[in-house]
């Protein structure tokens, strides 16, 4: 499988009490486990299955991912800023893949 890829879209600057709108993506296939491959055998399950959003360490959003997502899953979350920090956002892959990237907001 290729490399999944996360990206995140998150406000470069924004004020104390502000709502935020955070947009996340990742690039991944997504196989569900019901689908036959060309041999007639199942194609093994391969999602993501879980998503998380901290900010400086404290969680802000978390969702269990089911197998009727689509492929590439966009996920989109508000917040109300309490100041400066970093977002650390993760997704898990039902093969132990774990894939980060983080994000800073300053305050302005």
């Amino acid at each position: 499988m290729a490399k999944s890829k996360p990206r995140v879209k998150v406000p470069k600057t924004a004020t104390v009490g502000e709502v935020i709108t955070i947009k996340t993506l990742i690039s991944h296939k997504m196989e569900s486990g019901l689908r036959k491959g060309k041999d007639g055998n199942l194609i093994p399950r391969q999602i993501i299955n879980k998503f998380t959003a901290e900010f400086e360490g404290q969680q802000i959003f978390a969702v269990d991912i089911d197998p009727a997502i689509s492929a590439n899953p966009f996920l989109e979350f508000t917040m109300k800023v309490p100041g400066p920090g970093e977002f650390t956002f993760t997704w898990v892959d039902d093969d132990g893949s774990v894939y980060t990237t983080k994000s800073k907001l300053k305050i302005g």
